[in-house]
């Protein structure tokens, strides 16, 4: 198993994670508010996150809704989506 840096994470978001690696988006940080992120994925779609995460405007994460983490180079936070 790859050695991770894991923040906030739920032993069983770390499963979910690694049992479907198809569910992975790939996208860029648009926005970051104070304990939130906003994601453009690359499929057109924007998500906004809460998160413990604070990468920089611009840079390239993934993100597995399914298991609601956010990949930050080699470390993985809990991520969830915000709802309205």
């Amino acid at each position: 198993m790859p050695n991770r840096t894991r923040i906030d994470l739920l032993p069983i978001q770390e499963v979910v994670a690694t049992a479907s690696p198809r569910a992975w988006r790939d996208g860029l940080v648009i926005a970051r508010e104070p304990d939130t992120v906003t994601v453009a994925l690359l499929d057109g779609d924007a998500t906004v996150l809460a998160t413990r995460a604070a990468p920089a405007i611009g840079e390239p994460v993934a993100v597995h809704l399914v298991a609601e983490v956010l990949a930050l180079g080699g470390a993985w936070y809990s991520a969830r989506p915000v709802v309205g």
